[in-house]
């Protein structure tokens, strides 16, 4: 199906279809999940990131789109995984699998961008580094950091426990923009102002 007519069929925006359709990962299957996500509510934001990542000799490929609604953030994953039931011997296919998550922007809690920025000393007004990592957290998966307390004293030998930090990383993107263009890097901050500002105004 020609893009065309897809983005014509679908109620997603243009830009969101041609930015999917781009990334090349089952276009067609990867828009129709995203439909049936987003259920119909107007789109105000979204980001398309796709990766190919090496697994020993195997190349999976994996894709994230993540829409901002007005009430909602929609993650949708898809990968490339082997098939365990083949139908017979020597007749094993592709098979992918797509999921998807709303949260309510009531309860994202964070959106974290690390920039990497070259040279710092050189550093130009506007340029924002060269790489960021966007990471978002809505409190469904918690990492929780743990390090040996100390007193302070360096002569002291006894046992104070331990100290650590508890964080939410449900999701974390890199986007790089000597790897996905500067655009993807532009379209990732643009994302990230827009979802700051939305659990922001709650």
């Amino acid at each position: 199906m020609d893009l065309t007519r897809r983005a014509a069929e679908s109620a997603l925006p243009e830009a969101l279809t041609k930015a999917i359709t781009r990334a090349g990962y089952y276009p067609a299957l990867v828009s129709d999940v995203v439909e049936a996500a987003v259920g119909g509510e107007s789109i105000r934001s979204h980001l398309v990131h796709q990766e190919t990542t090496f697994d020993h000799d195997v190349v999976r490929r994996h894709i994230t789109v993540l829409v901002l609604t007005d009430s909602r953030l929609v993650i949708a994953h898809a990968d490339d995984h082997p098939d365990e039931q083949p139908t017979a011997p020597g007749t094993d296919q592709e098979v992918a699998t797509a999921t998807t998550e709303s949260v309510p922007l009531s309860a994202v809690r964070g959106v974290m961008l690390t920039h990497v920025v070259p040279d710092p000393q050189h550093y130009k007004a506007g340029q924002l580094g060269r790489e960021i990592t966007l990471t978002i957290g809505w409190g469904a998966v918690s990492r929780v950091d743990l390090l040996p307390a100390t007193c302070g004293d360096p002569n002291c030998d006894a046992d104070h426990g331990f100290e650590g930090t508890i964080s939410s990383d449900d999701i974390s993107l890199r986007i790089s923009s000597e790897a996905d263009g500067r655009g993807a890097f532009t379209a990732a901050l643009d994302f990230a102002r827009v979802l700051s500002a939305s659990i922001g105004s709650r």
